[in-house]
């Protein structure tokens, strides 16, 4: 089975991704809420794809610092990886630092994000 990586959400959020997500999709979600969380996960599991919120709920830290980080690992720089925001310009950079493209949280429920999704994970 598939497993996604969902990073830095709230709980609330957190709640309403993977429920959305796993209506689609037959996959297992983990969660991580910081960045060490995130990198440590993605050392020990093999993942599909992973979601990261623009900021960290946890400590408002920058979600594409992550994603840089990711991207610099020989261990981790092949996972595909997806940035969490609405904003069209943290898109653009997040895409310019090697994410595929992604999607805010008002465009979850949406035809295009789950095409967007299926490039990565199975229905």
């Amino acid at each position: 089975m598939q497993k996604l990586l969902i990073v830095g959400q709230c709980d609330f959020d957190y709640q309403r991704i993977s429920s959305v997500i796993s209506k689609i999709f037959d996959i297992e979600i983990d969660r991580a809420d910081s960045f060490d969380d995130a990198i440590q996960s993605a050392l020990e599991q093999s993942y599909a794809l992973i979601l990261i919120n623009r900021l960290m709920d946890v400590d408002r830290s920058q979600g594409i610092a992550i994603l840089h980080e990711f991207k610099s690992m020989p261990q981790t720089e092949n996972i595909p990886v997806m940035i969490i925001s609405d904003y069209q310009e943290t898109q653009e950079a997040a895409i310019a630092a090697g994410a595929s493209p992604g999607f805010g949280k008002a465009a979850l429920d949406t035809p295009q994000t789950f095409r967007l999704l299926s490039n990565f994970l199975a229905s």
